[in-house]
Order: structure tokens, then sequence, then C-alpha cells
């Protein structure tokens, strides 16, 4: 299929993971790609931030798909540099129809022990981020009388969690950003949705806090993790998504397919959303 053919899709977060993929099945569908992300890195994280050699590379599989695609090394902490990656992708591509605001953290720990620059890292890149970007394409949209934005929210955009109060507010405040941005873009003919994702299988979760984290204990193993997410999804032989589920959602959001959703969540979690619940680490008074 081609449900994208001759448009241009801007991606955050793109050099690697759940974006890279996104952006791999776009081209499939036709689209141009423009690939931001930060390459840059934060040391209290658990896991490396993508590198321009994952950039390259994604750049590199996104042409083998036959379409054209540009890189750009641009933060979502800086309005500056997102307009600078949409200036570059009109003046070679002409035009700008999707929007997929992926650039995203996270981190673990109780809230009492986040540091006000921890604090702002998540809510700079996972939500403030997402209303630059956002921002940065607006006026092309609003100036073609078309075109779709789609956000990456999460599952804890909508529940509560512990120990990562930041990145929940940040995913909540993102929900917030596309309702508030599909009412006012509604007018234009450009349409806001977003994805409440799943546990997906990138180096996000993929590392020793995050087995950690699932296995509630120390020393987790990635069988832990894969073995203990199966008790946050409902559907058979449900675990931790593969970042091709997400970009399979985000597809049908971006084609004409969708022309008449905006606003809306799509839920993209194995069913987790309607379980009456799981507690992995339950508290016993003696």
């Amino acid at each position: 299929m081609e449900r994208l053919k001759g448009r241009v899709a801007l991606i955050t977060g793109g050099a690697r993971g759940q974006g890279r993929a996104v952006a791999e099945k776009f081209a499939r569908e036709g689209a141009d790609i423009m690939l931001v992300d930060s390459c840059t890195s934060l040391d209290h994280l658990a896991y490396p931030l993508a590198s321009k050699d994952d950039l390259a590379d994604a750049v590199k599989a996104v042409e083998a798909t036959g379409r054209r695609c540009l890189s750009a090394v641009a933060d979502v902490r800086d309005q500056g540099d997102l307009d600078a990656a949409v200036a570059e992708t009109l003046d070679t591509f002409g035009r700008i129809d999707v929007l997929v605001a992926n650039a995203g953290i996270v981190d673990f720990k109780p809230f009492w022990e986040i540091t006000e620059q921890e604090w702002r890292d998540e809510m700079e890149i996972n939500c403030t981020g997402a209303w630059r970007a956002a921002k940065a394409v607006s006026a092309t949209m609003r100036e073609a009388k078309s075109g779709v934005m789609i956000f990456s929210s999460s599952m804890n955009g909508v529940e509560g969690g512990t120990n990562f109060m930041h990145y929940i507010a940040a995913k909540h405040g993102v929900l917030g950003i596309m309702k508030a941005a599909a009412l006012e873009l509604a007018p234009y003919g450009v349409r806001c949705n977003a994805i409440v994702q799943g546990p997906v299988d990138t180096l996000m979760n993929n590392n020793q806090k995050g087995y950690d984290r699932v296995a509630g204990r120390p020393d987790g193993t990635r069988e832990d993790y894969i073995r203990g997410v199966r008790n946050w999804v409902a559907l058979r032989n449900g675990t931790v998504l593969p970042p091709e589920a997400i970009a399979d959602g985000m597809i049908w959001l971006a084609s004409d397919e969708a022309r008449h959703v905006t606003g809306h969540q799509l839920v993209i979690d194995a069913g987790h959303l309607v379980l009456p619940g799981f507690n992995l680490s339950p508290v016993w008074d003696e």
C-alpha cells in the first residue's frame, strides 16, 4: 500500500527504536522523511540516548525503502533547533504533511528524590518538546489547510504509577497538548491525535533499571522483564510490544483512512488498560 504517497513526515526522536520503526513504516507507505534527534547524552539515565551513528543508520534504513530521507541533530528542548529542521524540510521537500512528536526519556525514582534538573529534563523532552514540535510545523500546516500531528503519550498518560512522577506528569500533559491542538487546528483541517501505548521493547525499557523495576528486585534479567510484563497485558502471548506495533497504529492515524478522526487517544497496549489491575509489589503490615 502507499497510504502516504507524495507526503512528508517529520519525526522527533527518530534515530532509534520506536521513532525509527515509524520512519521505516511511513517510508514503505510512500512518505519522504525528516528524522530529528538530539544525539546527546543525559548522565542520570540508565541507558544511552541515540548517537549520530544511530541517526545515520536510520537514514540508510529509510533510503533502503526507496524514499528520500533528511536528518537533523536537533533538541526538542530548543525551539530554534526545531524551527531550523522544519525550514530545511520545507526547503528540500516543499511541504510537511505529518508530524510525529515521538521524542521521550524515562527514569525511575521516588518523587522526593527527583532533582530539579531531572524534572526539567523529563518535562522539557516528553511534554514541552511536543508543544515545540507542534508549534514548529503549525504555520505550514495552517497555510496548507491540512496536516496530521501524532503525539506519543503512554498508558501512564491516563493512569498513575510509582517512582516516575515526572514521566507520568509529562505524559498526562501530552494528552492535554493534543486535545488543545485538535480544537485549535480543526478549523484549518489539521488533525491531532495521540498514541497511548504500553511498554515498548526499546532501550528506554530494555536496560538493567527497567529489568529490576519489573522484576521487583535488584539483578533482574531480560527474561524477568519479558515474563513480568505478561502480568500487565490481557492478550494471549502478550508481553512487551515491538516498536512496529506503534508504527502500525501511527500509519492509520497519518493516513486518509483516519480523515474523520481528531482529538483521539489510540490505545495500543495488548489490553493493559482493560485489566482490573495487578500489583507486582504488594505491601503487608505484619
